[in-house]
């Protein structure tokens, strides 16, 4: 069964990346439900069980069941590249009633109780369900968001660079085996079939690691929105830094060998941060000094400067693994 968007050239050079802090928290209400099928996310998983007792997820488990059909309405499509959570939720609070009551009523497999209660009185479930997407945020992810956030991140350039380079068709034929563009139309792998066209109001990708390794469609009357699995998911968990080798560490100092191999793939100075544990001003002045040194080069994209290492850092790098 298959969903398939008809897109225009408009639609084609329309389409565009964002990440979606809302989405990989939605998302991971159903990692809690099924832990078996993303065991990659267990260190997250014990790390936030202990606090669940004193949230009440219910009627967000209600409209969001661990198969099928969730709400929509708690998952807008993103309106800008990289939305904070706190403007997220802002669109989740000003859904119409009436649209978060019919999309409530197709959720199927939950408690019904909790449904009727909901579409009963949409306008005030709507407040209910923001309030305790806020706690499960505050409570459960926020702290964990900059690792997911840094994994989104490059995963979003490198696709960038793939269609600045080779145009849809090459960004979409490595993007997911589920997704295939016949030059005209889109074609994704889901349990419903659909066709319709995009309306000339683009397509939004959205990367997502709690979603992995499945793909994800938002449509009409959403903006289209395709989410896809993240690049890398495998090293989400992994504990701090990358190590810097001695010899490496020796020649140039243990944080700028690290930022050097983080370098890998390109990155802005917030997400090494983070990676780091280290203060954007600190990593900052360290890309500085690879970049004076010719081991590094930054590029603008958009409202960001992007690092990269240079050939001459590729060598340094490679050398010292």
């Amino acid at each position: 069964m298959t969903v398939t968007w008809v897109l225009t050239p408009e639609d084609v050079a329309r389409i565009r990346f964002a990440f979606s802090p809302m989405w990989e928290l939605v998302a991971s209400l159903r990692t809690l439900q099924r832990p078996a099928r993303q065991s990659i996310h267990l260190p997250w998983i014990k790390a936030v069980r202990p606090r669940l007792a004193g949230l009440d997820l219910s009627e967000l488990f209600a409209l969001v069941p661990p198969t099928g059909y969730l709400a929509d309405f708690i998952t807008p499509p993103p309106d800008t590249p990289m939305p904070d959570f706190a403007a997220e939720l802002d669109r989740v609070r000003r859904t119409p009633p009436e649209t978060a009551r019919r999309e409530a009523m197709r959720v199927e497999g939950t408690d019904r109780a909790v449904i009727e209660r909901f579409t009963a009185d949409p306008e005030a479930g709507v407040a209910r369900v923001a309030r305790a997407l806020e706690a499960y945020w505050k409570t459960c992810f926020a702290e964990f968001w900059p690792r997911v956030y840094g994994l989104l991140e490059r995963d979003v350039l490198r696709r960038s660079r793939r269609l600045a380079e080779g145009g849809a068709r090459q960004l979409f034929a490595t993007l997911d085996p589920a997704v295939t563009w016949t030059g005209e139309k889109l074609l994704i792998d889901r349990p419903w079939c659909a066709v319709e066209g995009v309306r000339g109001d683009g397509l939004v990708l959205v990367p997502s690691a709690f979603w992995w390794p499945s793909v994800g469609v938002i449509s009409a009357p959403y903006q289209p929105m395709l989410v896809y699995p993240v690049l890398g998911v495998g090293t989400l968990w992994e504990q701090g830094p990358p190590p810097a080798p001695g010899a490496l560490a020796a020649l140039i100092g243990r944080s700028r060998a690290q930022i050097l191999l983080a370098l890998a793939e390109p990155a802005t100075t917030s997400a090494l941060a983070a990676r780091m544990s280290l203060t954007p001003g600190a990593v900052s002045q360290h890309l500085g000094v690879l970049s004076g040194g010719g081991l590094a080069v930054g590029m603008r994209i958009g409202k960001q400067v992007v690092y990269r290492r240079t050939p001459t850092g590729d060598m340094l790098a490679c050398g010292a693994t």
